[in-house]
């Protein structure tokens, strides 16, 4: 464990360090990790890698990889552009962890379009993660372009890709006030994905929710947080909640699947036991 030092070394001062670390072929990578956790300044950074450009001719992926997590960390949108520029130059594909620091550090920025653009690029050779839609998706809803955002959001769903709560509640934030029968149509959407899936939003997404409602202009809306009684009926508005328990319809179907694909299936392995 090393701490970082606080100001740009010169590279025989970073050369010496080096020769003073018990495992000196991994003194950069244990260097950057440091770096990362105590979120040094880049330009300390910046002065490890002109040194180990100096000494090998060139900068292993993964260092450059560690470096941009910390360019990301500190929103320094130019040295990401940069970054991706010089691994785009050496290496014609990047693996998904770059991808997802790249994507990301740009949608905070305002440079997010170029983020939308890189999706692209992704999408041309592997299947996107959940976190560079979800990265793209909050860029677009922080810039009030909802339509763009659920465009993306049901591009992601079609591609199996299970969005986390923390996105859903971007759509009702920055949905807020905001006038439009389509935009108002998407978010019952996100309600009944909620529903369907049986998820139960937190406090904080439940405020949202709540406030979005209340925004609704020409809406008379108002929300109350509440505890609904064992008997499933709601205090506020003494309406009965549905449900979620199986129909014995729904039991029924249930059942004959399992007897049938389970039980009498051809695949052993599904069974229990060989018995």
């Amino acid at each position: 464990d090393i701490h970082p030092p606080e100001k740009p070394l010169q590279a025989e001062e970073w050369n010496r360090l080096r020769e003073s670390f018990r495992s000196p072929e991994i003194f950069e990578e244990v260097m950057f990790n440091s770096m990362v956790r105590c979120n040094s300044p880049i330009d300390v950074a910046k002065s490890l890698l002109t040194c180990v450009a100096k000494s090998n001719g060139d900068i292993a992926y993964n260092l450059l990889v560690k470096y941009l997590a910390l360019c990301v960390q500190q929103g320094q949108t130019s040295e990401i552009r940069d970054v991706y520029d010089i691994m785009k130059a050496r290496f014609r594909i990047l693996e998904s962890g770059a991808y997802n620091l790249i994507i990301r550090g740009l949608s905070n920025s305002d440079k997010w379009r170029m983020a939308l653009t890189l999706l692209e690029e992704v999408k041309k050779i592997m299947i996107p993660s959940r976190t560079n839609y979800e990265s793209c998706i909050k860029a677009a809803s922080r810039h009030q372009e909802m339509n763009l955002a659920f465009e993306l959001y049901h591009e992601m769903l079609s591609k199996d890709l299970v969005p986390t709560l923390d996105v859903l509640q971007a759509f009702f934030d920055f949905s807020r006030g905001m006038k439009g029968a389509e935009l108002q149509k998407e978010l019952f959407g996100v309600l009944l994905y909620l529903r369907e899936n049986q998820i139960y939003p937190h406090k904080t997404f439940m405020q949202s929710i709540k406030l979005w409602f209340e925004s609704i202009p020409g809406g008379n809306w108002r929300g109350h947080l509440t505890n609904i009684k064992d008997s499933g009926q709601c205090p506020v508005c003494n309406r009965q909640l549905e449900d979620s328990d199986l129909t014995e319809e729904e039991y029924n179907n249930l059942r004959e699947r399992i007897i049938k694909d389970v039980i009498h299936g051809t695949d052993t392995f599904r069974k229990t036991s060989p018995q």
